[in-house]
Order: C-alpha cells, then structure tokens, then sequence
C-alpha cells in the first residue's frame, strides 16, 4: 500500500482507531483525514502547475524519475565513492593505464610500493601526528 504497511496492518490501524476514537469521533476524523488528503493534492497540484508555468516547454523535457528520492541507495553511492580511488591505485600498482580522466599535470601521483624492505626506514610525517 503506502508507508511500507500492508494489508493485515492496515487492518489493525483501523480497528486500534475505532477502539481509541469510539464510534462518535470516528467520523469526524475520517472526515478531517479526507480534507488533509485532498488539500495536500491540491498543494502539489498547485505546485506542479507552478512549475509547468515557470519551465513552460521544458516542462514535458524533465526526467523527474532523477528526482525520486526511493532510487538512491546510499550503501551503493557509498561503495562507488570509495571503489573508485581504490581501482586508480591498484591499477597503478599492476603497470595498468590508470582510468581515463582529465589530464593535470599539477596533481602529484605517488610512485607505486614496491616490495617491502627492512632496511629502509619507515615514513614519518611530522604534521600528521
């Protein structure tokens, strides 16, 4: 149905209301709901015809399935974000060509680890700790 409640829940919303309101409220309130239903229809439907009037022909040109907030998974947006780095840099480390993107010639890449050396010193940034 609507908010993530199916039927049989439904059902028990309605009965819990007709217990809580009793049978001399009930009306009214059903009554209330359907005005707050139909108003807020006329909100987006003023607010649609707004927009149309404001866009005027590129009304009709607009994907709003871009704009539906249920199409975004935040764990995927997420995951491709921090996937994206990560295949740069081992793409560099295998020899690979790194990912097409614009050319900077200001952006300093690191050289690739090579094998680990006991010999060498470790790093240290002073700023960073």
């Amino acid at each position: 149905m609507f908010l993530g409640i199916n039927g049989s829940e439904f059902i028990v919303l309605g009965l819990l209301a007709v217990v809580l309101l009793g049978p001399e409220k009930l009306p009214e309130y059903a009554a209330k709901l359907a005005q707050l239903v139909r108003r807020l229809r006329e909100l987006a439907e003023g607010a649609k015809g707004d927009l149309q009037d404001q866009l005027g022909d590129e009304f009709g040109d607009v994907n709003w399935r871009q704009f539906d907030p249920r199409q975004y998974d935040p764990r995927r947006i997420v995951r491709e974000a921090l996937q994206e780095p990560f295949d740069m840099v081992t793409s560099s480390v295998r020899g690979e060509p790194a990912a097409a993107g614009p050319a900077d010639e200001t952006t300093h890449h690191p050289p690739a680890p090579t094998s680990y050396d006991p010999a060498r010193a470790t790093p240290w940034d002073v700023d960073a700790t």
